[in-house]
Parts: C-alpha cells; sequence; structure tokens
C-alpha cells in the first residue's frame, strides 16, 4: 500500500460546527488569543483559561464528524493512512482514523501541571482544585503558545515515508507545524484542499490546489486519489 499523509487544520472540523482558531481580528470568542491559550495566560488567570476550555469540551460532544473525516478513514482500505492534524478534536478518531498524531494536544484529555507526563481522558469540566491522585492541579492537554510540540518528533518520520501528501483546512501559517510540509521530500503527489487556500508558489514541489470547503474538496479528492 503506498503511505497517504494527510495534515489537517481548523478548516476540516469547521463544519461539524467547531469553531476555529480565531476570528480574522485576532481574538478567539473575544479573548485575546494569549489570554486563553498561553501558559503565562493560565498562570495569570486559571478560572478564565479553564473555563474557556471547559466551553470548547462541551461544545466538542456535542458536534460530530462530517464527510471530510469520514472520507480520510475510509481511504485506509486503500493505503496506508496517517493524519497529522493541528486540530484538538477527536473527530477523526470518531470517524474512523486509526492513525492520528495530535500536534497540539487534545481537548478530551487532561494533564497534571507538575508532570506533563501524567495524562488523562477527560470527558468534564476542569476546575481550580480538580486534581489527580498525586494532588497535581489538572489542565487542559493542549500544547499553548511558547511550549514545546512534542508530537512533531513522531510527524516527522512519518512524512518522510509518506507518497502522496494531501494538506486539508489549514491556512499553513502555523509554526512549527506549516514547516513538516517540507519534510515530505518523497512524496510525488502533493494535494491542497482549503475553501481560501494559501499561497502555495513557495512550495519546493508541484501541488494541486482544490480550493473548495473540506467535504467538498475530499469527495473530489477521493476519485484522483483511488486512480494513483
Amino acid at each position: 500500500m503506498k503511505n497517504l499523509v494527510f495534515l489537517t487544520g481548523a478548516g476540516i472540523s469547521a463544519e461539524s460546527g467547531v469553531k476555529t482558531f480565531r476570528d480574522a481580528n485576532g481574538l478567539w470568542e473575544g479573548h485575546d488569543i494569549m489570554q486563553v491559550a498561553s501558559l503565562d495566560g493560565f498562570k495569570r488567570n486559571p478560572d478564565l483559561v479553564l473555563d474557556f476550555y471547559n466551553k470548547r469540551r462541551n461544545q466538542l460532544l456535542k458536534v460530530a464528524p462530517n464527510a471530510a473525516h469520514s472520507i480520510i478513514a475510509n481511504l485506509e482500505s486503500t493505503f496506508n493512512v496517517n493524519v497529522i492534524t493541528q486540530n484538538v478534536d477527536d473527530l477523526h478518531e470518531r470517524a474512523g482514523s486509526t492513525n492520528v498524531i495530535h500536534l497540539h494536544g487534545e481537548l478530551l484529555k487532561a494533564c497534571s501541571v507538575v508532570n506533563e507526563n501524567l495524562i488523562y481522558d477527560w470527558k468534564t469540566d476542569i476546575l481550580m482544585g480538580t486534581t489527580n491522585k498525586e494532588k497535581h492541579q489538572l489542565r487542559p492537554h493542549i500544547v499553548w503558545f511558547g511550549e514545546a510540540v512534542p508530537e512533531i518528533e513522531n510527524a516527522i518520520p512519518i512524512l518522510e515515508q509518506a507518497d502522496i501528501l494531501v494538506i486539508v483546512g489549514t491556512s499553513l501559517q502555523v509554526y512549527p507545524a506549516a514547516g513538516l510540509i517540507d519534510y515530505a521530500d518523497k512524496a510525488k503527489h502533493l494535494f491542497y484542499v482549503d475553501l481560501n487556500p494559501a499561497e502555495t508558489s513557495y512550495f519546493r514541489k508541484k501541488i494541486k490546489v482544490i480550493s473548495k470547503k473540506a467535504s467538498e474538496g475530499m469527495m473530489e479528492l477521493q476519485e484522483l486519489l483511488i486512480k494513483l
């Protein structure tokens, strides 16, 4: 089987009702990004940050995967599929994808503020005073601005072995995730599905752009992939 790798971002989950990362003015539901997505913000106002992610988590539990997620999962019958996502939702997994790397963490997990390696499945609210058995305060298992992205090290070898690379629903502006494309030197076919695709002239390889929202673009792309 050919190695098919997907890099996915907020655009693939937007159709499911998951709110995208930020508005054009840089605010996330009225909050400055650094207030709710940085360690400094958490230290300054932990209650605000925890409430913000509690609302995100509660919303996530009410939405479902869309056609784009399902098509990616179904392609596992034809390709060796790996998904590397910037999204913190679990919609790829719920759709049936079995090999998913979350670069920026997972909303349905919590971790210790003392030991980041203590990670727990979590579907309820996290409050100040919510602790593990070691009495450590818990926080969302989210990679905030300024924090390391440990899953990058797991993503790079997968990209290096990609025969086909597909980018779906991302602006390619958030680093280090955007830089992962450079590791796909082996890939003979590159595709980019996005309703408002970013500039691609700087890519080292030719890339086919499908300027459609994720579900429509993936419906078109799956026909092309099967013929490769």
